[in-house]
């Protein structure tokens, strides 16, 4: 017997909702615990609606640390970051699919293979180099290195603009166009869904990193979101776990307003991208 197709649906809706449910669990979980008292915290049962409810939490947890000064250095370094590496990746990527030039392709794969080696082996020879440039201590070596592009976004962004006719790239060269002002004029703006994908995960990359600004950073006043949430658990000899979940709120809010207003780009891109082949 066949299932009716209503009933079907209505299976697959609430198997996503469940899904769903256990993904944002955690999220809805911060949020509730940074309105409770400390001492309600780690009570048993477990409760999901906060018993005291207490909103100065997140007066506190901006008190508790330079709140507003971490913000604004892992504003600094997200922008330039996801500016350098959507603008240059997107550059290189051009040169990859609509620019024919020899060893291309072989110079192509060797890019894709460095996301194979994690930043941990990277990252002692990387300290060592900006040290001989004076940048250790400065945001130069975390916003820096992403105007060379990187090697996701140039995959993903050559998979975007091999979708791109070739007639249309040899009418502008005709038309006397070079390839930078094709780049610009034509491939940019037909990439729109594509480059807002890179531009979000790149943004999410950059403002939860943690690692990267605790190693090249040295001087508290310049300390990221990440590494100011990470210091809770260095004063007054424990951690403040109500606090704590207020600040991580806080530190949510950027993204999930800047997915509200890339959402619709953000779907495009993926949905286009998804059916592509290399």
């Amino acid at each position: 017997m066949k299932m009716r197709p209503h009933i079907r649906k209505l299976l697959v809706v609430l198997v996503l909702v469940f899904f769903a449910a256990i993904f944002a669990f955690p999220f809805y979980w911060m949020v509730i615990t940074s309105f409770e008292p400390l001492k309600d915290f780690m009570k048993l049962p477990l409760v999901f609606f906060p018993r005291h409810f207490i909103p100065e939490n997140y007066i506190r947890a901006i008190h508790y640390m330079p709140f507003f000064k971490y913000f604004l250095n892992s504003s600094w370094i997200a922008i330039m970051s996801t500016i350098g590496t959507t603008l240059t990746s997107s550059f290189v990527a051009y040169g990859f699919s609509k620019i024919k030039w020899p060893m291309r392709d072989l110079i192509f794969m060797i890019t894709l293979a460095t996301m194979m080696i994690p930043f941990v082996v990277l990252m002692i020879p990387l300290y060592i180099e900006f040290k001989s440039f004076g940048w250790i201590g400065s945001f130069k070596p975390l916003w820096v290195p992403a105007w060379f592009g990187s090697a996701w976004s140039i995959f993903f962004l050559r998979q975007f603009y091999m979708t791109i006719p070739s007639e249309l790239v040899d009418a502008a060269k005709v038309d006397g166009a070079s390839h930078l002002q094709i780049w610009f004029r034509i491939a940019l703006p037909l990439t729109k869904p594509a480059l807002s994908v890179v531009a979000l995960f790149n943004f999410i990359w950059s403002w939860q990193s943690f690692l990267q600004p605790l190693v090249f950073l040295n001087n508290k006043d310049m300390y990221t979101l990440t590494l100011g949430l990470a210091s809770f658990q260095q004063r007054h000899g424990g951690v403040e776990w109500n606090l704590l979940m207020a600040a991580a709120t806080l530190a949510t809010i950027p993204i999930l307003i800047i997915f509200v207003f890339m959402n619709k780009y953000l779907i495009e891109g993926i949905h286009i991208t998804s059916g592509l082949k290399g």
